[in-house]
């Protein structure tokens, strides 16, 4: 009698064990970050509402590789998710970098929050057909350009060397477009490359610009956003699945919450950088007002040279009803 009731205990822990499904997550973002938080708040949240059926693991700063090595990581099964932005989210589904067409909606957070909210079921359907199920769209902030040298209006633009992803289709469009002068590097190498003169400019949101310390090497930044930019937290289709019905809904609504508290405090973050920035002595350049009817024509250009190659005619159109 012992011996059953010990085995049928230890048949049901074994269950038990086999039930659990862990989701491993790799992301750039440090611990103590606003999305490392999140992740932080979430990963603890989803524990408690599934009663540790589920849990996430989140390898955190970057130890896993840069975004591209941590999806082959994923397509190989070492991985089952992570945070994606800019050239891999796009890697991923095109469509989804329509949010990022430069000049779209400049300063207007607002608009760009809604496009994005609009969007988002259609994007999160193009997902899913590559694999992956999106838990929430972070976002990131306007974009601005940090020089070594004063760019007072659009056409100063032209001949600046400034850093790109390598392989980055949209980014591509904008410079040839704006006529810059295009240097592929690794992120980690902009730093050195802004100090020796192998680039003159950069760019990223005012958040990413601090913690990056390319302001120590930047003179001057640009008042005059090039695009919105986001990010996406994906998990595996495959490993989604395996998660019980009940649980994947607890997780999307936990995920919708942490994902906009998240969002909200990137907005005050990044209007703290800009202060910051103003207060280590970074000098803003504003354009003239004529040079938003040239970057309607630069943002036209930048249209022609990815549509329906990379973001389809349909999003773009829903997106410049959303930008009006």
């Amino acid at each position: 009698m012992f011996k059953k009731i010990f085995l049928t205990g230890l048949f049901s822990l074994s269950t038990s064990v086999l039930a659990a499904q862990q989701i491993k997550l790799a992301v750039l973002v440090p611990e103590g970050t606003t999305w490392g938080n999140s992740l932080k708040k979430l990963a603890k949240e989803v524990e408690t509402v599934t009663q540790n059926e589920v849990s996430f693991k989140v390898y955190y700063g970057g130890v896993s590789g840069d975004e591209p090595d941590v999806l082959r990581k994923i397509r190989i099964g070492q991985l089952h998710g992570g945070i994606f932005t800019g050239k891999t989210l796009g890697d991923i589904y095109g469509d989804v970098r329509a949010m990022e067409i430069p000049f779209t909606f400049y300063d207007k957070q607002n608009k760009a929050s809604a496009a994005l909210t609009k969007l988002t079921p259609q994007f999160n359907q193009g997902l899913k057909t590559k694999g992956f199920v999106n838990l929430g769209f972070y976002e990131v902030g306007q974009v601005y350009v940090v020089s070594t040298k004063k760019i007072s209006n659009l056409n100063e633009l032209k001949g600046v060397k400034i850093w790109s992803w390598e392989g980055d289709k949209l980014v591509e469009a904008m410079i040839n477009s704006l006529q810059l002068v295009s240097v592929p590097l690794a992120l980690p190498d902009v730093l050195s490359s802004l100090s020796t003169g192998i680039i003159d400019a950069a760019y990223a949101p005012p958040l990413a610009i601090l913690a990056l310390q390319w302001h120590s090497k930047v003179k001057y930044l640009v008042d005059f956003p090039t695009a919105f930019s986001i990010g996406a937290l994906l998990v595996s289709d495959k490993t989604w699945g395996k998660i019980k019905p009940e649980h994947q809904n607890k997780i999307m609504e936990l995920s919708k919450k942490f994902v906009a508290e998240a969002n909200s405090k990137s907005i005050q973050e990044n209007q703290q950088a800009r202060d910051q920035l103003k207060k280590l002595g970074i000098q803003f350049s504003s354009f003239p007002a004529e040079d938003y009817k040239k970057a309607a024509g630069a943002r036209g250009n930048v249209i022609n040279q990815v549509k329906d190659t990379y973001i389809s005619s349909k999003v773009i159109q829903v997106l410049d009803q959303e930008a009006k």
